[in-house]
């Protein structure tokens, strides 16, 4: 799927990268925590999060994240815009809920970019 098939199956506002929305995306990693996504989230991935600062931009340029889709109506502060437009990452806002944003991307085929933790994970 493309970034432009997300936008349109979320409704979703581009705000950045408007010249990458023919970028293929296949996986998708939700979450809140940027700890999480350090120890989670895979190189190619859509970010969706409900966080508006430029440290997620920074957080997915580490990670070499496709794209962020932030969820609930969230709009980045200018300087998370400006920081993805110079590092071409694109950024898109969608009123859904992180819930449903999931649901809707599952549904028409995209997967998580992990299935499940390591049962060990987080223990001693």
């Amino acid at each position: 799927m493309t970034l432009n098939d997300v936008a349109e199956l979320l409704d979703a506002e581009v705000l950045a990268g408007h010249d990458q929305l023919e970028m293929e995306v296949k996986t998708g990693f939700g979450a809140d925590l940027m700890s999480d996504v350090l120890a989670f989230a895979k190189p190619g991935s859509l970010l969706l999060t409900g966080l508006t600062n430029p440290q997620v931009v920074r957080t997915a340029d580490i990670l070499d994240i496709a794209a962020i889709i932030m969820v609930r109506g969230k709009r980045p502060v200018p300087e998370a815009i400006q920081l993805a437009k110079e590092i071409k990452i694109p950024v898109l806002s969608t009123r859904l809920i992180l819930f449903e944003t999931i649901g809707r991307l599952y549904e028409k085929g995209m997967r998580g970019c992990i299935e499940r933790v390591d049962n060990s994970f987080g223990r001693p």
